[in-house]
């Protein structure tokens, strides 16, 4: 059986969705993607977490705990169900040991739970800040890798071209996580768990193409460890 990745979902005018270039993304790696309901029991956590193998959170609205500073205006409306039901996948997925990779969104909610701090408005924390919020699909700006980090034993590059659109980032790193990249102006780009398999990056891998194929396969791999043969 392939191993299954759990991934998280949007909520739109009522209704779940999810860009299928996750699934893609996923499917390429070898690995079956599972989009995960919403609003859930407990008890109904429990028992899909104890189906899959590994989990995607993808990108969001917005972090509200550990913010420092403001929010922006423009950030809207944060979904509370949303926010629970993610915050439980990941807390069980966390405890039980599968790897976790954390898009956008997710990656700052990894470091909320690891006791990170976020700036509300990335954009007013400096006046050489980039831009941080692209159109959808544009690659941007560049990534530094540390080429010490696991990251870069996965990508194998120092340099990458990214595609971003986030209104907040991250201010101080959660314990047990290091910096694995950062963009020009310094803003964290990509981060690390110094013992599992927990990464969290900034951008969207899922629109960039073969680049990032490595690292959907790794995730995919690292899950196949827990999958029953």
């Amino acid at each position: 059986m392939r191993p299954r990745i759990g991934i998280t979902t949007s909520f739109d005018d009522g209704a779940q969705s999810l860009d299928r270039r996750y699934l893609t993304a996923v499917e390429q790696a070898n690995g079956t993607p599972l989009p995960l309901p919403m609003g859930n029991s407990e008890d109904t956590l429990d028992d899909i977490v104890s189906l899959i193998d590994g989990l995607i959170v993808i990108g969001g609205p917005a972090v509200t705990d550990g913010v420092v500073g403001s929010l922006p205006e423009e950030l809207g409306d944060i979904d509370p169900i949303r926010d629970a039901t993610d915050r439980g996948w990941l807390s069980r997925c966390w405890e039980d040991g599968l790897p976790i990779l954390g898009i956008c969104y997710g990656m700052q909610l990894l470091n909320a739970r690891a006791g990170g701090t976020i700036y509300g408005d990335v954009q007013r924390q400096s006046d050489d800040a980039l831009t941080h919020s692209q159109k959808r699909g544009a690659t941007t700006h560049p990534v530094q890798v540390d080429p010490s980090s696991k990251l870069y034993e996965i990508l194998k590059t120092e340099s990458i071209t990214v595609n971003t659109r986030h209104l907040q980032a991250l201010a101080s790193v959660g314990d047990g996580f290091s910096v694995a990249a950062w963009a020009p102006d310094g803003v964290i780009e990509a981060i690390e768990h110094d013992t599992g398999w927990i990464f969290g990056v900034q951008f969207h891998p899922e629109r960039m193409g073969d680049v990032m194929h490595p690292l959907f396969d790794r995730l995919v791999d690292q899950a196949r460890r827990s999958t029953p043969s």
